[in-house]
Order: structure tokens, then C-alpha cells, then sequence
């Protein structure tokens, strides 16, 4: 499969309903090469949900999502993973692996079980850029939730990095809260390697709670409550007080970065 020109990753008009309850209602999206699209919102506004019908595991209701001109479940699966990485919030593995073994899973749709020294290569890079090198040999299961959690996004990331076979193609990487159990410091190593990997020519969209995350370090920000866009545009346009304080139901203060192009979200307390 394939479309002349860049291949963009869309939902048209997608809806989600289970047992009565609408999931999502009419969202539409797009992410193109080269930029990281943030979703925001409260729990249960569905962002979950849209990155599981965006990664082609959950058949929505309404609506279709595309890969270039064609339905993302219609892609064939060892094709489909060559183009697009998904980091989920279940990060459980079975196997008693290294933690280098849980990363290079993602080189497996690139070498088809017989990684070589391009592909060590690659690992090697990316748990130093996600400051892990020193628990490649550690059993995965065995670390912390926020080190699994930087390993995870590791083979994510190897997934849509560079092979012969993959040069020419646009790839994508959706990721479902890739920083929530990080530190500060390593929120920023995480978000920075997402910035590099999208700056590389990659599409990037990723579920952040975080919105000055978002502010800082992407290009767009889709903002849903209860289940439908509310707002999508540039972090400026999106991370306005009167907004975020209707959707999340608390008082915000926006205010411009001291030192930074990009808005600075404060969540102030109620009073009483």
C-alpha cells in the first residue's frame, strides 16, 4: 500500500460507543511528518480510547482512521509496523527479559528476529538517550514503574527509527502517557527524545496530562471533554485560562514563560 506525497495518519469524523456510553463523539484528527500533536483533557474525556482506534486495536463505531488512503486495520500487520509505533499504558511482559531485550522488540518488524549490529546500534542510542544503559541487563520486570516506563518508550522509538527498508516511508508514533510516572528531570529526557524523534521526520502524538509538557515541547494541542475536541491549534491557542478552567474544573492561571516562547499553566487550588 501507498499514497504519492506524505502520508498522513487521520481520523475522519470517529465515534466510539460501548453498552450505551459514548466513548468518542465526531473526532477528527491528523498528524503529518514532523510534529508532536499533544491530547490533553481530564480522565475519562476519551484520549485513551482515540489512541487505541488510532493504532488500529479498537474498530470504532463511527468514522474511519487512515494511513495514507487506506483504513489502518486494512494494512497488513508486518507493513502497518513498520510505519507506525505504539507505546501503551500496559507495559507487563511475560518473559523474564532484559531490559535491551524489551527494547529491541522494536527493531523486530525491521529484522525480523535476527537483529544485527545496525540494530544494537540503535538500542544502544536510545537507552542512553532515555538514561538507561546502565539497566541493560537488568530483567525488565524487575525496575521501577518509571525506568519500565523509559525502556518502553526505547523500543517505541527503535520501532520508527531508521532501516533499509523503512528510509523512504513516513512513520508515526503514538504514545500513551509516555511521561506519567517520571521524575521532573526525566520527564524532560523523555520529551526531548520525542522532540528529536519528530524533528528527525517522524509524526508524534502523545497522550500528556502534563500541560506545560505539552506547552513546551509540541507543535499542536487537541484538547477533548467528554468524549469531542473542545479546541485544537498551537499550545497558545489551546492553553487559554477560560478553557482549561471550563474543561478540567479548576481555577488556571496562564501566564507567559519567563524565559520560554511557550505558556506556563499553573492549576490553582479551590478555596474553602
Amino acid at each position: 500500500p501507498g499514497a504519492a506525497g506524505p502520508m498522513t495518519y487521520r481520523a475522519s469524523q470517529v465515534g466510539v460507543s460501548i453498552d450505551g456510553a459514548t466513548l468518542l463523539d465526531d473526532v477528527s484528527i491528523e498528524i503529518t511528518p514532523g510534529e508532536i500533536v499533544a491530547v490533553a483533557g481530564p480522565n475519562g474525556a476519551g484520549k485513551s480510547t482515540l489512541l487505541s482506534v488510532l493504532a488500529g486495536d479498537r474498530r470504532p463505531t463511527d468514522g474511519v482512521v487512515t494511513l495514507g488512503d487506506q483504513s489502518v486495520r486494512d494494512w497488513p500487520k508486518v507493513e502497518l509496523a513498520r510505519r507506525r509505533a505504539v507505546m501503551s499504558t500496559d507495559r507487563a511482559v511475560a518473559f523474564a527479559f532484559t531490559a535491551r531485550e524489551v527494547a529491541m522488540l522494536g527493531r523486530m518488524p525491521l529484522h525480523g528476529g535476527d537483529p544485527g549490529d545496525a540494530d544494537h546500534a540503535v538500542i544502544d542510542e536510545l537507552l542512553a538517550a532515555v538514561d538507561c544503559t546502565a539497566l541493560a541487563d537488568r530483567v525488565y520486570a524487575t525496575l521501577s514503574t518509571g525506568e519500565r516506563q523509559r525502556v518502553s518508550l526505547a523500543r517505541a522509538v527503535a520501532q520508527v527509527m531508521d532501516a533499509p527498508e523503512t528510509e523512504d516511508l513516513e512513520r508515526y508514533l503514538l504514545l500513551d502517557e509516555p511521561t506519567s510516572s517520571l521524575d521532573p528531570a526525566h520527564q524532560h529526557t523523555a520529551m526531548r527524545l520525542i522532540r528529536r524523534t519528530a524533528d528527525a521526520g517522524r509524526g508524534v502524538l502523545a497522550i500528556v496530562h502534563d500541560l506545560n509538557l505539552a506547552a513546551a515541547y509540541a507543535d499542536r494541542v487537541v484538547l477533548l471533554h467528554e468524549a469531542r475536541v473542545v479546541e485544537a491549534g498551537t499550545p497558545s491557542q489551546v492553553l487559554r485560562a477560560d478553557l482549561l478552567e471550563s474543561v478540567f474544573d479548576i481555577p488556571m492561571l496562564v501566564i507567559p514563560h519567563p524565559q520560554l516562547a511557550h505558556p506556563l499553566v499553573i492549576a490553582e487550588p479551590h478555596e474553602g
